[in-house]
């Protein structure tokens, strides 16, 4: 069993959904692991459906904009308004406190659940916390609710960034630095909430014993000749690949090569697009930085897009995929329509 950093000892062989779903329903905050295939998603929505037939207000957020999207849900970067902070001085919480809006969508949760959290940098799950204390006016981890984290942290990593020196910034809530942390768990947040780790350890996806013990071994870093063998066996030439398999590259660059290549084959009308910004310079680099859209954003019809900011108006959040379905005639804006479950992913 899993030993050290969010895994404490004693959790023995982990539990079944039931027995999480259990615990949850104590009011108690939840740390919510396992392997892939374990039914993490599916306790989170047994959960939900509890929590709506009880009319109890729940925040589904994420730390992904694609990954809300599974959940209807927002990042909790969105939700908290710390959106792309990486300290909070005084007068930054006063100011979101102010914000009557997002005031009133933290006073009124009882629940809070955030998903993917092994994706979650240490310092933003201690700066939600910050903003959720002094909204609600209580030195409570997140100000009192319920919060249930979800995630696998042998899965993918956060993006850790060090923030510019700050005289400004305020201390976190016991005084610890997260900037030295990369993971949440190591976080001053979660040390304060200390949550119960309840570890789903039914397989419920893979009945496929080899490929299930190659994804154990890789995941305790354990693989030997035999896996190995196993994972050569399924090899393809990359030509033979379908064009509607998402590629993984470990730089932009091969990726950005591979999807012009693709948008290449479409054949439709293609249109440019540069980014503009107006205003102080050091509020347009801010802004940059917090984009993910690159500065000229090539499109064709019939290409596979994501969307990286949320619509006020609720038509899409960060994350949600779409297809280019044509040009408007007036504007040459892109009309973008909802993407099959059979549209070619981008690849990442």
């Amino acid at each position: 069993m899993l030993d050290g950093g969010p895994y404490p000892r004693g959790i023995g062989d982990g539990m079944t959904q039931d027995e999480a779903l259990a615990l949850l329903k104590t009011g108690a905050s939840i740390f919510l692991t396992g392997q892939p295939g374990s039914g993490k998603t599916h306790t989170v929505n047994r959960y939900l459906r509890e929590l709506a037939r009880s009319g109890v207000d729940v925040a589904y957020t994420a730390s992904t904009g694609i990954a809300a999207t599974h959940g209807h849900g927002t990042t909790i970067h969105a939700w908290s308004g710390i959106g792309v902070r990486d300290t909070l001085t005084r007068r930054d919480l006063d100011v979101l406190a102010a914000n009557r809006r997002l005031a009133s969508r933290i006073e009124k949760t009882s629940v809070l659940i955030i998903d993917e959290i092994s994706m979650l940098p240490a310092r933003s799950l201690t700066l939600a916390d910050m903003v959720c204390r002094h909204i609600r006016a209580t030195n409570a981890p997140f100000g009192g609710m319920q919060v249930v984290l979800v995630g696998d942290f042998f899965q993918l990593p956060p993006v850790v960034r060090r923030p510019r020196d700050d005289d400004g910034m305020l201390d976190l809530a016991n005084g610890d630095d997260d900037f030295g942390a990369e993971f949440a768990h190591a976080s001053a947040a979660w040390r304060d909430l200390d949550p119960t780790v309840c570890y789903l350890s039914e397989q419920h996806r893979q009945d496929d014993q080899p490929f299930l013990d190659v994804l154990d071994a890789i995941r305790a870093n354990a693989c030997v000749g035999l896996h190995r063998d196993l994972l050569m066996s399924r090899m393809v030439d990359r030509d033979q690949l379908p064009a509607s398999r998402t590629r993984l590259f470990t730089h932009n660059a091969a990726v950005d090569e591979i999807n012009q290549q693709q948008l290449a084959k479409l054949g439709g009308r293609t249109r440019a697009f540069d980014m503009t910004g107006k205003g102080p310079q050091f509020s347009i680099d801010a802004l940059k930085r917090g984009c993910l859209s690159p500065e000229r954003l090539v499109l064709t019809e019939d290409a596979v897009v994501m969307f990286t900011k949320n619509d006020p108006a609720g038509r899409y959040v960060n994350g949600t995929l779409g297809i280019v379905e044509e040009f408007d005639a007036e504007t040459d804006s892109p009309v973008v329509g909802r993407a099959a479950a059979s549209a070619s992913s981008p690849s990442r």
